[in-house]
């Protein structure tokens, strides 16, 4: 069969013998199913043609997939990924105490988070356009790349500078990874068997945030820190290879790699708005990070970041209404409500999750006073609960096919716990901390309702557009909330420790870190301060709970606009509909 010819003939006309898997140009042959007999327009617009593919090829839906032992490599590869991606988020709770401890950086703890947030969520609207683009595999693999070396840096790191550069780099390449492993598995596989295998990477990613904690606490108090951040390493390696040794389609036909094609794609990617939008967050984070230590907040250094920040993201605005929909954000989905909303609810829930698994450590390891493999233990009961109420969440959205009351309970449960958590004090019981830890894990009801309202609320086209945007407030809004917390503890451990015992330096608590054994240095063995200084830390972490109720808060109140959709009211596709 000519190539010119290919997409002419109707594809139910083709037998499944005409194609095989694993051919170095990917052509089309008979779908899985009933659609079949339709012509798929080019993402993007216009056909494009290189020098491996006709006119008609690029662009067009390609029905190649992967089966067999490839299949389960490519599970392999993808999974231990993802596992990796989620790993690297939970790994390095309880180690930040160890680590600011080591660097005496603990007025630098926001950054540790921050920075790789700040880097994914400003490169994640450029991701889905370069997915889109070109080769799904070779741009996965580029990213993953960019994190291993950003992993490598954190590894090696001698100071805290160093590790913050290290934490941005890694962020980078994440950027690329969670919508990438997806849009592989959703090239290998048919759409009808797409669910199970993303339920599967999914799932396998929730057990990385599951033993992260643990893991992590066992390399700082037994071995070093700095494997949380080796074990990417060998382990991504050996997953990169099996990677880049298979044939993984996408789900439209691509033009091969070339520097031809990504002169051509570059001007797609709003690199303009891009160049005004990183400047921009980086100036809002650093003038909350400078007002917070090292300068006053009326200072004209941090007013002038203020400032700039501001007028750099008007100018963002006009850019990207100028652009239209061509724009790294389009305004023209952006206004849709069950966007907004939806990415609303999504965002202030995981800002939860994000500030309680920051600070949850330093309140058992310095309040409580256990090691850091101990301390990953205590935070089980919300990670465990969390993991079950999302399946339940799932089996009952499907069975009853209303979320938006799961989203609700998400957000009263979690702004209880956060109240429950502003209490406890040095003499919290055992039974009350893990009570209202479990509680907490209502917010697994919630953490799917803000993609499934996308999904269902969407156009197929515009899904892919709202569920990048949501994934990106939701990293921005870390990155921000994650500084904003690490402000609101020193400050309050500052005022707390000058309060409660004048006898020790408030620089030097800040400097100790958050470590057992570096918060009880602070006083000679014996002194009646110790339990005023240990006070004065569990004081600073109820202050920080403030934001886990706020948060959970507005996530309950903007749950309610995301639109009463039955998920079970869904339009059967006829013959020949995507």
């Amino acid at each position: 069969m000519e190539k010119s010819a290919e997409l002419e003939v109707p594809r139910s006309s083709l037998s499944k013998g005409e194609v095989e898997m694993g051919s170095s140009a990917p052509t089309l042959r008979e779908n899985e199913g009933d659609n079949v007999g339709e012509t798929i327009a080019p993402a993007g617009g216009n056909q494009t043609t290189d020098s491996t593919t006709g006119p008609s090829e690029v662009g067009a839906e390609n029905t190649e997939y992967v089966t067999g032992y490839k299949l389960i490599l490519l599970l392999f590869s993808v999974t231990t990924f993802f596992f990796l991606l989620m790993l690297d988020m939970s790994i390095i709770s309880t180690a930040v105490p160890q680590i600011t401890s080591d660097f005496h950086s603990l007025q630098d703890i926001g950054w540790y988070s921050g920075a790789y947030q700040l880097t994914s969520a400003t490169l994640q609207p450029l991701t889905g356009k370069l997915y889109s683009r070109v080769s799904a595999k070779w741009v996965f693999l580029a990213f993953f790349f960019i994190f291993e070396l950003g992993s490598l840096i954190c590894a090696v790191s001698t100071s805290s500078v160093m590790f913050i550069v290290g934490r941005a780099v890694a962020g980078m390449g994440s950027s690329g990874l969670q919508n990438g492993a997806l849009t592989i598995i959703g090239g290998a596989l048919p759409l009808e068997k797409r669910p199970i295998y993303m339920g599967f990477v999914m799932a396998f990613g929730q057990l990385g945030l599951i033993v992260g904690p643990l893991i992590g606490g066992v390399f700082t108090q037994y071995v070093t820190w700095r494997w949380c951040f080796y074990i990417n390493l060998p382990l991504g390696g050996l997953a990169g290879i099996f990677l880049a040794f298979l044939n993984v389609p996408d789900e439209t036909i691509k033009p091969q790699v070339s520097l031809a094609l990504l002169r051509k794609i570059i001007p797609d990617l709003d690199l303009i708005g891009f160049a005004i939008f990183a400047p921009a967050s980086i100036m809002f984070l650093m003038a909350l990070q400078f007002g917070s230590s090292e300068y006053p907040w009326n200072s004209a250094t941090v007013i002038g970041l203020f400032v700039g920040a501001g007028v750099a993201f008007a100018i963002f605005l006009f850019w990207e209404h100028h652009e239209g929909d061509d724009a790294m954000i389009p305004f023209s989905m952006v206004r849709k409500r069950v966007v907004w909303v939806s990415s609303m609810q999504f965002t202030f829930l995981m800002v939860t999750v994000f500030v309680f698994a920051q600070f949850a450590p330093i309140y058992f390891q310095s309040v409580k006073g256990v090691g850091p493999s101990l301390s990953g233990v205590y935070m089980l009961p919300n990670i465990l609960s969390g993991l079950i109420f999302v399946i339940l969440a799932g089996a009952l959205v499907t069975r009853l096919g209303y979320y938006i009351p799961f989203a609700a309970l998400a957000g009263t449960g979690t702004a209880i716990a956060g109240g429950l958590f502003s209490t406890w004090d040095p003499d919290t019981t055992t039974a009350f901390w893990i009570g209202s830890q479990v509680l907490y894990g209502l917010r697994g009801f919630g953490v799917q309702a803000g993609l499934i309202a996308l999904q269902n609320s969407l156009t197929p086209a515009q899904s892919a557009q709202g569920v990048a945007f949501l994934i990106f407030c939701q990293n921005f809004a870390a990155a921000v909330f994650s500084v904003v917390a690490n402000t609101i503890f020193t400050q309050t451990l500052l005022k707390q420790i000058a309060m409660l015992a004048p006898s020790v330096d408030p620089a030097s608590a800040l400097a100790a870190g958050g470590s057992a054994a570096a918060v009880r240095a602070l006083v000679p063995p014996g002194s009646p301060e110790l339990g005023n200084v240990i006070l004065a830390f569990a004081n600073s972490f109820d202050t920080v709970c403030y934001m886990v109720i706020a948060s959970s808060a507005v996530s309950f109140a903007v749950s309610w606009g995301m639109g009463w959709v039955d998920v079970r009211k869904k339009k059967e596709p006829g013959k020949g509909e995507a």
